[in-house]
Parts: C-alpha cells; structure tokens; sequence
C-alpha cells in the first residue's frame, strides 16, 4: 500500500504542536488517525476538530515512558481499523537548562520521554509490521542533533541518540519495513521552554516568536515521507527555517 489515503497512521505527542497538525494534515488526505498523548482533554480537541471536517480520528490517553502506554496505543489502531501502517513516535521533552542548573530530574525526563519513548514505539509496534510485511516508523530527532550549542546538552544527546537508533533499525528492517527520521529546526509550537530554566526559557520564546516555523511545515515533510512508493525509504528530512543559523 503506497500513499496515505487508507492507511493507518498512530501519533504521539498529538495533543498540539507537531503532532496536532500532522494529524489534521493526514486525515485531510485520507488516513485513519490514532492519536496518543498525556493531555486527554486537549487530545479529544483535535480528534473533534478532525472528525467535524470528515476525517476519522481516535484518542488514546497515553504516557510514552510507560510500555504499556504505546502497547495500548498500537492494539488500539489494529483492532479499530485492522492494521496499523505508520507509527510517527513525536512526543518529546526540551526541557534545556545549563549544567550547572544540576537539573537532574529534567535530564531524565528527556532522556524517558525523547529516547525511551521512541524504544517503546518500537517494541510495540515492529512484531505488528514483520506480520504483515510492511511498516514505518518515523521519529523526530532535531537540528539540535546536528549542530550541538550551549544548554541544549542533554536534549542534542537524546535527538543524537534518536538518530543513531533510526539508522540501525533501518538497516535492520529488510526490504519491507521503512524507518524515516523528521528533524526539525525552530518550530512554533507551545512546548518551546516548557521545563526549562527561566532565562533559557524567555530566551527561547522570544526566538521562536521571532523566527519559527509553523507546525504544518513538518506535517508537510510527515506526509512526503509517507506517501512515497513502496520500496522507497525516506531516511531523514531536516526541515527549518530559513533565518535558523
């Protein structure tokens, strides 16, 4: 099965931002969209405004650390609509702080939610994909990944890690299943500081107001992996805007 309409699409981190317009943008093109996240409320929100347009949408209320939060997700999608198709594993944390913040319980935030959450996607969902001999995985690592800057310590080695583990399940994966990487650069979305020390918080709001891009540009870049031919494996998009150093 090539293209998106029909497939069966699972997002994490949909509640808003990224994963909230990916959403949105499959199932304007025709996918079945699963969508898991913590925030429940917020997550019903997108699947509501999805339906109202004609699109089809579930809600599963999930915590990407905990296996069984991405377990539940993947049943979910197989026993609703028979298969899944797509895992695009989104959630992330960038709670950033300099070092000498110590601030210990952030990095293992980011470490559980950016890195471990994207393992458990993948357990859960690749014994589905080997039985019916075809899948994808996507993850979203960041431009952090490739260019390494002062606070960001913790988070680039998580995205760094998110990168690395891709590569090595798509050499892994065979000839059936596709394995993507969506990296993005400074993208407008609600998560921006969100657990951060205060000064790199204001400092990063104040950027992204200034220079991000909107989170449909990554849905866009989403979809073009997506609905590439069969056979054809998108490894990695970097996608940021144009005034991003």
């Amino acid at each position: 099965m090539s293209g998106i309409t029909g497939k069966t699409i699972a997002i994490t981190g949909a509640s808003s931002g990224i994963g909230a317009a990916t959403a949105r943008h499959l199932a304007a093109l025709g996918a079945n969209v699963v969508l898991g996240a913590r925030r429940a409320d917020l997550l019903e929100e997108v699947v509501d405004s999805i339906t109202a347009d004609g699109g089809s949408a579930i809600a599963v209320a999930i915590d990407v650390r905990l296996r069984e939060g991405l377990e539940r997700l993947v049943e979910t999608a197989q026993e609703r609509f028979g298969r899944l198709d797509v895992l695009f594993s989104n959630a992330g944390s960038m709670a950033i702080s300099p070092f000498d913040d110590l601030q210990v319980d952030a990095w293992q935030q980011m470490i559980d939610v950016n890195l471990t959450g994207v393992l458990n996607g993948v357990a859960a969902a690749l014994p589905g994909f080997r039985a019916q001999g075809s899948g994808q995985f996507i993850h979203t690592a960041s431009t952090a990944a490739h260019r390494i800057v002062p606070t960001q310590g913790v988070y680039a080695a998580t995205k760094t890690a998110v990168r690395v583990l891709s590569e090595a399940l798509r050499q892994e994966a065979g000839p059936s299943l596709r394995v993507t990487v969506i990296t993005p650069g400074f993208t407008n979305t609600d998560g921006v500081g969100v657990g951060a020390s205060a000064e790199v918080a204001a400092a990063l709001v104040a950027q992204r107001d200034a220079i991000a891009m909107p989170p449909d540009a990554i849905a866009r870049a989403v979809a073009f992996a997506i609905e590439q031919p069969d056979g054809v494996d998108v490894g990695e998009i970097i996608i940021r805007p144009t005034a991003q150093g």
